[in-house]
């Protein structure tokens, strides 16, 4: 009995540690045009998409929910594609649009959103979730970088509608594209801003082999799930358990990010930074000599500390583009661990070459395998049945180029369903940087395909994605629908619109708009959103890698350490106490109460409360609530900073519906 017993246990470990199975996921399938469903209800679809989501609906027995009206809908589409709320200016002017024509007036708001340069800013924070974004790197990098150059331009990239192949060419290897324009090499902070490990060298190189072999393996794991949604970090001691991607594979690309270094790159051409570069290094070697002098206090020379400063002011005023920004990215550098001494380690970088890695054993850097070439996925065949070969440099650029041609198919439908997201709060795959074997099904994969097939036939055009959505019957449902609420509570099926909570940044930038203090300069150095006079949006404020901002985490910032793909909502004391005693919300409520008490009269006060925080007239029960707790006091500033502070921390003010 035993021995069956060990017999069975025997064959399941075996089955566990199998290698992937041979069958490509859906995901890595090539794109077609889906034929459209047959719907019974047939006047109800508006775009393509709709005739897939009704036709789930029919089989479940499901009716969409009616449409939202029309404040709903507009304060949606300010909130999806710029962050912000719509002014009852703007909320009076669509309305009389609508009445002419509903579904020309939401064709004509899509498009100035789509221009306002807002947009770029709402749908940069979505990325930078993912390229786990700083203001501040490590300090042992010494750099002179400026990390807020890469967010701005990936907000630039999302308002140009930057073509996603390109958008992604030029994050992972813009340096290398031929007839580049040097500016953009601050896309390449993708890779340049990477968490870095500190590395003790006193240390023998058995151990920082291994804090290098991590640092290779948040490369992999940020460009995979980003642009694959693969967990390629999941190969590197083993072949996947679910896709098809073997450890072979695993350091064939690894071979890549073993070849370059984090390195601060000029935003001029190399030919116009070679006499830079000499005049730093120049300028750097006096300064330290004045330093020198300067520490000897009493003793120092000052007519030599005068005479080398001069020299390098003169360098300075006489070297053009010697004040050339400079952005984090990374260079062309093989890297080897070396021994140094009988104990110690040296990080040997060659400029300009690059290396195949071994296969590390069970992960291990200390015990090697065979050597792999670098080359692209083996489940993406290139040419006679083989994958692409990185032969260009560390293959940067080949990486990027097979990333948006050999494996398009799956790139798009990552890139579709993570628009999809933030569109309806969850993807139509719910795993979004876990697209296969390893993730969950798509809820409609005929959908999904069809999108991403038509995503790549406009263009890789992302604002194209945005208008597919935002003008479909899906989209424009109301999130009232009790049948569909009782059979289907997760709504898989869509037969209404999910009820949203702001993320923390369109909730700050809220109240700052509807306080009338917001500050809508694009752009530049990033600001502390712990002072009081910062009015900037939030994308702007300082990320800190290792010091997170308290109010961003109480609220659900993802940690700036590792890709986010979606933030995780909580709900916590934590942040019912800041609403409700914290000094911000505070400070709103009382600004906003200043601008109140301009009205003329207690009820035009109440009503432009409500048309700035909610874009309409309040209920006859909510202004008589008001009156009642404010006739006694019409003009005490107190009352009506609580009075606007319930306002504020209202539902209707917190969530989307």
């Amino acid at each position: 009995m035993f021995k069956v017993q060990l017999t069975i246990l025997l064959h399941i470990a075996v089955l566990l540690n199998a290698a992937p199975a041979k069958e490509l996921p859906w995901s890595f399938l090539p794109l077609e045009k889906q034929e459209l469903p047959k719907v019974q209800q047939t006047d109800w679809a508006q775009q393509r998409m709709d005739h897939f989501v009704l036709s789930k609906m029919e089989e479940k027995e499901l009716q969409p929910a009616p449409p939202a009206d029309d404040r709903v809908l507009l304060r949606r589409l300010y909130f999806d594609l710029i962050g912000l709320p719509p002014t009852m200016e703007q909320w009076t002017a669509f309305q009389n649009r609508a009445q002419s024509c509903r579904t020309t007036a939401i064709r004509e708001e899509i498009e100035q959103l789509l221009a306002s340069p807002h947009y770029g800013e709402r749908w940069a924070r979505h990325w930078l979730d993912l390229a786990r974004y700083t203001d501040k790197t490590a300090k042992w990098l010494k750099s002179a970088a400026e990390p807020w150059r890469y967010r701005d331009w990936v907000i630039q990239a999302f308002n140009d509608d930057l073509p996603y192949p390109d958008f992604v060419r030029r994050q992972l290897a813009n340096d290398l594209i031929e007839g580049h324009d040097p500016k953009d090499n601050a896309a390449l902070g993708f890779l340049g801003l990477s968490p870095t490990y500190w590395k003790e060298l006193k240390l023998p190189p058995e151990v920082i082999k291994t804090t290098v072999a991590d640092e290779w393996e948040e490369r992999m794991d940020a460009v995979g799930r980003t642009f694959l949604g693969l967990t390629l970090g999941c190969a590197r001691c083993h072949d996947h358990k679910t896709d098809p991607v073997t450890q072979a594979d695993y350091y064939a690309i690894a071979g890549v990010f073993a070849s370059v270094r984090i390195s601060d790159r000029p935003t001029i051409s190399e030919e116009l930074w070679v006499p830079v570069r000499k005049a730093r290094e120049e300028v750097a070697k006096l300064e330290k000599e004045i330093d020198a002098q300067k520490k000897k206090k009493k003793d120092a020379d000052q007519e030599k500390i005068s005479e080398l400063e001069k020299k390098v002011e003169t360098i300075k005023s006489n070297t053009p583009h010697y004040d050339v920004p400079m952005v984090g990215g990374v260079m062309e550098a093989a890297l080897y661990v070396k021994p140094a001494g009988k104990h110690g380690t040296t990080l040997d970088y060659q400029t300009g070459k690059s290396r195949d890695l071994p296969i590390h054993k069970r992960g291990n850097p200390n015990v090697v395998g065979e050597v792999i070439p670098r080359q692209f996925l083996g489940a993406f065949p290139f040419h006679n049945g083989k994958p692409r070969s990185f032969e260009h440099g560390s293959g940067r650029l080949d990486l990027a180029e097979a990333i948006v041609g050999d494996a398009a198919p799956l790139s798009a439908r990552v890139m579709v369903n993570r628009v999809w997201q933030h569109h309806f709060g969850t993807g139509l795959c719910a795993t979004p940087s876990e697209i296969g074997h390893s993730g969950e099904a798509p809820t409609h994969p005929d959908l999904l395909n069809d999108l991403a097939n038509r995503f790549v036939k406009n263009g890789w055009s992302i604002k194209w994605l945005h208008r597919e959505v935002l003008q479909s019957a899906t989209w424009q449902q109301s999130i009232h629908n009790s049948e569909s609420i009782e059979t289907d509570p997760a709504n898989q099926h869509l037969a209404r619109m999910n009820r949203r909570r702001l993320d923390v940044e369109a909730w700050r930038d809220a109240l700052l708009q509807t306080t009338e203090s917001l500050d809508h300069t694009l752009g530049g150095k990033p600001t502390d959103l712990n002072a009081n006079n910062n009015f900037r949006r939030t994308i702007y404020g300082a990320i800190h890698r290792r010091e997170p901002n308290q109010f961003l985490r109480a609220h659900d910032f993802p940690d700036p350490t590792a890709h986010s793909p979606a933030r995780q909502l909580t709900i916590t004391p934590l942040q019912q106490l800041f609403s409700l005693n914290g000094p911000t919300l505070q400070f709103h409520a009382e600004t906003l109460s200043k601008n109140l008490l301009k009205e003329p009269n207690l009820q035009q006060r109440i009503r432009t409360a409500y048309q700035k925080l909610f874009q309409r007239e309040p209920r006859q029960k909510e202004l008589e609530i008001a009156k009642a707790f404010l006739r006694d006091k019409p003009n005490d500033l107190h009352h009506w900073t609580q009075y606007a502070h319930a306002l504020l921390v209202s539902n209707e003010f917190l969530f989307i519906e």
